[in-house]
């Protein structure tokens, strides 16, 4: 169990998944830098979060629902939780929905990023949830998630790196990827220029263990 001091934010597993060096550049050095991408991200999430709560038959809708598991130390807002009816006499069943500004990708931060949400949930409510939603505004429509075991030990491994990444407060070297380009701290991180630095240190690297190895018996 994680002390409240010791509680990352769940926003934080996604950047990991995406770019540690990112990761370490906001959570580590706390370095921000926004773009329109990252804008318009903050504007759905604040329409979500400001919205009312309501009800719509026999479901609650709760939003900007504050969340926190002591288990794997996490802390954040829910976009929306549903609490639908339940078979259990006095509860509901949470089903987390997330709000996120592009299309559905490739890699699965985005539904780490939901099963934290549904792991802190459980905690909180001393319930489980099988299932969240992933709401897409490019695509606008909801992407279904299932919170399968292998899902779940992806979270809690992607949480335990975390808090060593942050335990360690290194931040790791600068790695050039396609994915660098949409970056809002591409102009901080600088991957070009350390790519660069690196292959001029690989270079003259190279030279010396040629030229020691060209020299003749006694003389290295």
């Amino acid at each position: 169990m994680f002390d409240d001091d010791e509680l990352l934010p769940i926003s934080a597993l996604q950047h990991l998944l995406f770019c540690e060096r990112q990761c370490a550049l906001i959570h580590i050095e706390r370095v921000w830098v926004e773009n329109r991408l990252t804008a318009e991200g903050r504007i759905m999430h604040k329409k979500a979060h400001d919205g009312p709560d309501e009800a719509r038959g026999g479901m609650r809708i709760a939003r900007g629902l504050p969340l926190r598991c002591a288990r794997l130390g996490l802390v954040g807002v829910a976009d929306v939780v549903e609490f639908h009816p339940s078979t259990d006499v006095g509860k509901r069943r949470p089903f987390p929905v997330e709000y996120k500004r592009g299309k559905p990708k490739s890699h699965d931060a985005d539904r780490v990023q939901l099963c934290a949400q549904a792991l802190c949930l459980e905690e909180m409510f001393d319930v489980d949830i099988s299932a969240g939603a992933l709401f897409y505004g490019q695509t606008r429509r909801r992407r279904d998630v299932r919170f399968d075991e292998a899902l779940r030990r992806l979270t809690e491994q992607t949480a335990a790196r975390l808090h060593a990444l942050i335990a360690a407060g290194v931040t790791p070297r600068a790695l050039r990827e396609p994915k660098c380009d949409n970056c809002s701290l591409l102009t901080v991180c600088l991957p070009d220029a350390l790519a660069a630095k690196r292959a001029a240190d690989a270079y003259f690297e190279g030279a010396l263990a040629r030229s020691l190895g060209e020299a003749g018996p006694g003389e290295q």
